[in-house]
């Protein structure tokens, strides 16, 4: 190899390294990893076996002052356990009847928006980053002037039960933030799915998706800024799904003169993080 050219190896290796959260370009030793990346990976794996096993707590998990602020309340799915919830995705897309009536008691029909909780498969997700993304959430939708619901919590949670969301409340625009499935690059990542007026028998294609949501990849700021324009999108052209195509263009925060000159016309650029997986 070129000796001009062996310099610059370790400087082009630290870029990559740091553009992913792979582990890309380790070192090993003969045909295996070299122990500290096995620690990692151990640690890793770890951490998501515990994201997806933990049980959710209101008042310890999102806190005390939090939940009191928000004046938060939990419901469950139809699933009892979280063994059942793991074995039976079903069970997770559907309220049990008790929170289809705390739901109807506590929260206000035909609103805007509606804002809800789910644990999904990473309690460590929702932990790290819904108190921070609910109230930037709230605060760009009131700037919008929207009536907003009342936010709550579901436990044993899967993407569908944002079909019920939509038959109890009949919201313009529901939001489910979840915790996304684990990997071994992070157990903090949460998604954001959304759907326009959600009913029974929607599916993966009627929703739309702003996911990767943690510290090294949507912040939450940008997360809060893009959910409620999207959402604006929907409400615009009244659709939602593979039909809508996120419309993102990235703009300083509390940048409110490029909202009022352009609420009217989106310009699109580009590609978009919007995307569509399969059902958690």
């Amino acid at each position: 190899m070129n000796n001009d050219i062996q310099p610059i190896w370790p400087d082009l290796i630290a870029k990559i390294k740091a553009r992913t959260p792979a582990r890309v370009l380790v070192d090993r030793a003969g045909e295996a990893y070299r122990t500290t990346t096995q620690l990692e990976l151990r640690h890793a794996h770890a951490a998501a076996r515990d994201a997806v096993r933990t049980e959710m707590d209101l008042e310890k998990d999102l806190g005390n002052e939090f939940t009191a602020k928000w004046n938060l309340f939990e419901v469950s799915t139809l699933a009892k356990t979280k063994d059942e919830y793991l074995l039976r995705p079903d069970m997770g897309r559907r309220f049990n009847e008790a929170a289809k009536r705390q739901i109807l008691a506590r929260c206000t029909e035909e609103i805007d928006l509606q804002v809800v909780i789910g644990d999904g498969l990473s309690v460590t997700a929702v932990a790290a980053q819904v108190p921070q993304l609910l109230p930037l959430i709230f605060a760009e939708a009131q700037a919008r002037k929207w009536k907003v619901g009342q936010p709550f919590v579901v436990r044993y949670c899967r993407v569908g039960v944002i079909n019920d969301i939509g038959e109890l409340l009949r919201p313009k625009v529901a939001v489910l933030l979840i915790g996304e499935r684990p990997g071994l690059a992070t157990a903090e990542s949460l998604s954001a799915y959304m759907a326009y007026r959600p009913k029974n028998g929607d599916h993966d294609a009627n929703r739309n998706l702003i996911s990767n949501i943690h510290q090294r990849g949507v912040r939450v700021e940008e997360a809060a800024r893009r959910i409620v324009d999207l959402a604006e999108q929907m409400m615009r052209e009244k659709i939602s799904g593979v039909s809508l195509k996120e419309q993102h263009i990235p703009r300083s925060q509390g940048d409110t003169a490029w909202r009022r000159q352009n609420q009217n016309s989106i310009i699109h650029h580009g590609d978009t993080e919007t995307r569509r997986h399969g059902e958690k």
